[in-house]
């Protein structure tokens, strides 16, 4: 796990063919506020829904992830990296500080 601030997020992700951004914020968190467009929505307090999520995922991709400050976000780049997900980066101060783009769903 790597922890990268809003700058560094923008730079890596708009080079790298192999990004997948994770939010993984309640379902709450997400009607009220938005997501960043593009992210999967993997609920941390869902443990069964976000193991098997996880999982399920490749390897071989970048995993760019992001709660509401940073706490949850970093947790599940743990998590990820223990089940052989070795590229995870974790959203300095998470979506309470994200300066670009968001969109509702």
């Amino acid at each position: 796990m790597k922890d990268i601030n809003q700058e560094e997020w923008r730079k890596l992700i708009a080079n790298d063919e192999d990004a997948i951004i994770l939010d993984v914020r309640t379902k709450e968190e997400v009607t009220e506020e938005g997501i960043i467009p593009g992210a999967l929505h993997y609920d941390i307090y869902e443990p069964e829904t976000f193991m098997n999520a996880v999982n399920g995922m490749d390897a071989s991709k970048n995993y760019y992830v992001y709660c509401r400050a940073g706490g949850r976000s970093a947790q599940a780049c743990q998590i990820m990296n223990q089940l052989g997900l070795p590229n995870t980066y974790n959203l300095l101060g998470g979506f309470m500080e994200w300066e670009g783009e968001t969109t509702h769903i």
